[in-house]
Order: structure tokens, then C-alpha cells, then sequence
């Protein structure tokens, strides 16, 4: 197999190319690094089966020489992180849509098999819990920036499905769930590496808002697994499926989770919304996905508990920070 994962530079797609080479086969690697790098696929060079091509999704003739020459597009590629989406709505909004039209248009004309990774923030404000697949979605007013994030990816699936019942187009679409993990950066406003960076500094970890806000938190690696799967079972072409975990934790239960962890003497502070984002930032209470249709489909489910995702993310995090130091002090 050959597979093309756009995005393919950035934390969720340099695990899905690793694992995509280790198996045997082949990869080609679409990423401007807006929001990736080369350091998370540095160590991927050893591989003659990848190929990387440091250029943007919108460079229309490479994408489509691209998508010819690949069995299956895993879509990555996408403006990430609450951060980014509140300062700059335009590229959130461009970068998303128009990015996952040009792959669905590249890819109808050869009817080659999509992968396109949406998100959790699509079912906005919906309070009904777990969240099943054919749930509404509730956004917020137009006036508030922060939903623009999930009203684009809401506008992929849109695109994706209409591309698969009007042109018979395979697409398999996945609601990803805070996936987490080692290479993940807090950049952009990712609660994971930011507070385990916060503890191993032992400075104070800041906690948005109550901390009463609860998500559920699924390991890099499961998340591939729950990739790979669905791509390899006919029956979820034209589906919607959540991946992640139904394991919930408040952010403050996850603080001190991780202090506990790091052996940190860090305390916990709490930061208002209106601080830390923008004026009137609404965020979600909770955020449970239904496996159900994920278990179906595949015949699994995501299971590496909270405790072991922190420790391999102090661990990437520790040998991060001590290879700078040595770096600094030669």
C-alpha cells in the first residue's frame, strides 16, 4: 500500500506515517509546516519507503500527481489548536474547507479511498452525553470567532459526504477526541503538553476557566490503531465514527494527575476564559464520545489509561527539555 497522509508532518500524522512505514509500506508526506515540523519526522529518514514534499495542500498540481500515485489520502492536514482558531479565524476557516476541497476533488477523479479526520468540536455545545454520531450540533452565535473551528469541519464532512453519495467518492470521516501523546505541542493551546511542561519546569500550571470542564483523552498511538482499522473495513466507507476514549476527567483532576506523576512541586492556578482567549470565549462542559459504532466497525476500541498517556508525554517532554539544555551549555 501506498498511502498519502496530508498534515503528514504534524503530531497525529508523523505517528500514522510511522506506523504506516513499519508495517512495510509506503508513504508520501504532504506538510507547509504551519503547524507541523520536521523534527517529528526526522527520525523517519531511514525509511527509503517515504517520500516528504514540503508544500501546501492548495499546490493543486503536486496534490493531484500525489493522490494518483497513492492507494488511500489519510487528510490531516488542518489549522489546529484553540489558540489559533481564536487569533486567526480566516486561516482557520480557509485552510480547513478549501484544503479538503481540493483533496476530495483530486481524489474523485481517480475514486481513490479518503480518510478525512474531523473533530470532536463539531458537536459544539450539545449537552447530551455521550455524544452518538447522528447527534445535533449546537454552535454558537457567528459573532464568536471560536466556533468558526467547528463550523469548518462540520463543513468538510458536508463535503465529504456529499462527494461519496453524488460521485461515489469512498470517504471514511472520524471525530477525533483529544488525542494525545508524545510530539504533540502546546504551541497552539493543547492542554496536555502544556501543563506536563508546566510541571517538569515547576512552575504553576494554569488551568483555563473552573478546571470543572471535563474530556476524554486518547493515547496517539490508539488513535492510529482506530485509523487503520477503519480504513481496512469496507462497511465504514460513507460513515461518521467517533475515536477516542469514554474515560472523562475534569482538567483539574488532570492537573493534579499530573503533578502527581512528574513529582512536581508545581501549585495550580486558575485562569479566567476572557484572560486566556478573548472576551465571551465559550467553551464546552464536557465532551464524552459513544464508541459504539467505533467497536461495530472495528471490533475495538481505544484502552491505554490516563496515568500511561502522561508518563510517555513527561518522558518525551523530559528528554526534549535535557537535549536543549546539553545543546545550551556546549
Amino acid at each position: 500500500m501506498r498511502a498519502l497522509i496530508t498534515g503528514g508532518a504534524g503530531f497525529i500524522g508523523s505517528h500514522l506515517a510511522e506506523r504506516i512505514l513499519e508495517r512495510g509500506d509506503e508513504v508520501l508526506l504532504l506538510d507547509n509546516l504551519s503547524t507541523g515540523s520536521t523534527e517529528n519526522i526526522l527520525h523517519l529518514n531511514k525509511y527509503d519507503r517515504m517520500q516528504y514534499f514540503p508544500e501546501p495542500v492548495e499546490n493543486r498540481r503536486l496534490l493531484a500527481e500525489l493522490v494518483d500515485a497513492a492507494d488511500v489520502v489519510f487528510h490531516l492536514a488542518a489549522a489546529v489548536g484553540v489558540r489559533l482558531i481564536v487569533e486567526s479565524p480566516v486561516r482557520t476557516i480557509a485552510t480547513n474547507v478549501t484544503g479538503t476541497h481540493l483533496v476530495l476533488e483530486a481524489a474523485a477523479k481517480k475514486r481513490k479511498l479518503v480518510f478525512l479526520a474531523s473533530t470532536s468540536e463539531v458537536y459544539g455545545k450539545n449537552a447530551d452525553v455521550p455524544f452518538d454520531e447522528e447527534a445535533d450540533i449546537v454552535l454558537g452565535p457567528t459573532s464568536k470567532g471560536r466556533w468558526s473551528y467547528a463550523a469548518s469541519k462540520a463543513l468538510d464532512e458536508f463535503l465529504a459526504l456529499a462527494y461519496w453519495k453524488e460521485r461515489r467518492l469512498p470517504v471514511i470521516i472520524a471525530r477525533l477526541f483529544n488525542t494525545v501523546g508524545p510530539r504533540q505541542s502546546a504551541r497552539h493551546g493543547m492542554v496536555m503538553p502544556a501543563l506536563v511542561g508546566q510541571a517538569l519546569a515547576g512552575v504553576p500550571l494554569t488551568v483555563f476557566g473552573s478546571g470543572r470542564q471535563s474530556r476524554c483523552f486518547c493515547d496517539v498511538q490508539d488513535c492510529v490503531e482506530a485509523i487503520l482499522r477503519l480504513v481496512g473495513v469496507a462497511c465504514a466507507v460513507g460513515e461518521v465514527v467517533n475515536v477516542g476514549t469514554d474515560d472523562e476527567v475534569t482538567i483539574n483532576t488532570l492537573a493534579e494527575l499530573i503533578v502527581k506523576r512528574t513529582g512536581s512541586s508545581s501549585s495550580i492556578t486558575h485562569i479566567p476564559y476572557q484572560q486566556a482567549y478573548e472576551p465571551g470565549f465559550e467553551d464546552m462542559h464536557r465532551r464524552v464520545p459513544s464508541l459504539r459504532k467505533l467497536e461495530r466497525l472495528t471490533g475495538s476500541r481505544p484502552r491505554t489509561a490516563l496515568p500511561e498517556i502522561v508518563d510517555r508525554v513527561a518522558s518525551y517532554l523530559s528528554e526534549k527539555r535535557q537535549m536543549r539544555l546539553a545543546g545550551a551549555a556546549r
